[in-house]
Order: C-alpha cells, then sequence, then structure tokens
C-alpha cells in the first residue's frame, strides 16, 4: 500500500504532457497558413476538419481568422486536436 494520496503523482503527469509534442511539424503548419490559410488547410492540418471548414466557408474569415492563426503560430500558441503544441525541430 502506497503512503501517497491517490493522485501524488500528478505533478508528475502534469510535466510529462507539458513535455509532451504533437506528430505534426510546426514548419508546415506555418507554410500551410500562409499560403492556403484562408482555405482552412491548415486547420485541416492540425486535425481540426470542423475549423478548418468553417475557415474554408469563410475564406478566412474573411481575412481576419487568418491573421489570427498565422500569429497564433508564429507565437507558438496553436496546439493539435489532442492540445499539443506543434513539434519544432
Amino acid at each position: 500500500m502506497s503512503s501517497q494520496p491517490e493522485g501524488g503523482n500528478d505533478w508528475l503527469t502534469a510535466l510529462a504532457t507539458r513535455q509532451a509534442r504533437s506528430g505534426r511539424e510546426w514548419t508546415t503548419a506555418v507554410v500551410l497558413s500562409i499560403t492556403l490559410g484562408w482555405l482552412g488547410v491548415d486547420r485541416f492540418y492540425v486535425g481540426s476538419p470542423t475549423l478548418g471548414l468553417l475557415k474554408l466557408l469563410t475564406l478566412g474569415g474573411f481575412g481576419v481568422w487568418w491573421a489570427a492563426d498565422v500569429l497564433l503560430l508564429f507565437t507558438e500558441n496553436m496546439k493539435d486536436d489532442e492540445g499539443l503544441p506543434l513539434r519544432r525541430r
């Protein structure tokens, strides 16, 4: 029997999750976002088909959503469909 209360290693789990990275490449996402982001291709790439379709139908949110996604990528705040940061080489 363990002397630690249940969930005593939550900090370890949080650390491992924080260090986990997506299988999707940051560089690829940037290129797709800059060139075809207004069609939602970047969102399809990171595993968000619903947002990709909405972005496609609105032509990148009339340019605003496209610019916001480019900004998210360059500040490394865009996550994949599992909430993991994109992998940088």
